[in-house]
C-alpha cells in the first residue's frame, strides 16, 4: 500500500467536497477546482475525510495512488489557504511593477517584459525587488514563477538576475589580476 496513498485528507470547515464518477470537485466560496482522477483511482467520503484507493495492485494503479492523493490534498489547500511563491530581483536597474494586474519587468534588455496575470492568478510588488505570486492552483502558481525566474537567472558572479527568496546562489570567484602571457 502506499504511504502517502493511505493517509486521508482531512476537509477543513467550508470547503465542499463532491465527487461525480471520476470528476472531483473541491470549492470554498468563489474558489472552485476540479480534478479528473485518473482510471483504476476512487475516491470516497466519509465524516469530513476524504478516502483515496485503487482497484488493484497493477504498477500503474500504485504509481498514481499517491499522485492522485497529494493533488487532491493540494487542492484542498488551495482552495482553503492558497499558495505563495516569492521571488527577488537582484541587480542595478532590475525592477518589476505592477500595471493593473499585469506585471512589467525591467532586467536590462532594451525594452520591459509585460507578463499577463493568468485567470486565477495574483501579482503584488514590494520595493521594486520583491514579486509576490498567489493562487489556489499550486501547479500554476509554480509554473508562474518558474517562467518569470527563467526571464533573467541569476548568474554566478554577481548574483544579478530573479532568484526565489529562499534560494542560495553558489557564487564564483573571478578572474584574478594577473593576466596570462604577459611579463
Amino acid at each position: 500500500m502506499s504511504r502517502i496513498g493511505k493517509l486521508p485528507v482531512l476537509i477543513p470547515e467550508g470547503v465542499i467536497v463532491e465527487v461525480d464518477n471520476s470528476v472531483i470537485k473541491i470549492k470554498k466560496d468563489s474558489k472552485k477546482l476540479f480534478h479528473q482522477l485518473p482510471p483504476g483511482i476512487k475516491v470516497k467520503i466519509e465524516d469530513r475525510k476524504i478516502i483515496v484507493s485503487r482497484l488493484s495492485d497493477l504498477r500503474t494503479h500504485r504509481s498514481l495512488h499517491g499522485l492522485s492523493r497529494n493533488l487532491i490534498f493540494n487542492m484542498v489547500k488551495g482552495v482553503s489557504e492558497g499558495f505563495e511563491k516569492i521571488l527577488e530581483i537582484n541587480g542595478v536597474g532590475y525592477r518589476a511593477d505592477l500595471k493593473g494586474t499585469n506585471l512589467e519587468l525591467t532586467l536590462g534588455y532594451s525594452h520591459p517584459i509585460k507578463i499577463e496575470a493568468p485567470e486565477g492568478i495574483e501579482f503584488s510588488v514590494d520595493k521594486q525587488k520583491i514579486i509576490k505570486i498567489k493562487g489556489i492552483d499550486k501547479q500554476l502558481v509554480g509554473k508562474i514563477a518558474a517562467e518569470i525566474r527563467s526571464l533573467k537567472k541569476p548568474e554566478p558572479y554577481k548574483g544579478k538576475g530573479i532568484k526565489y527568496i529562499d534560494e542560495h546562489i553558489r557564487r564564483k570567484v573571478g578572474k584574478s589580476g594577473a593576466t596570462v602571457g604577459s611579463k
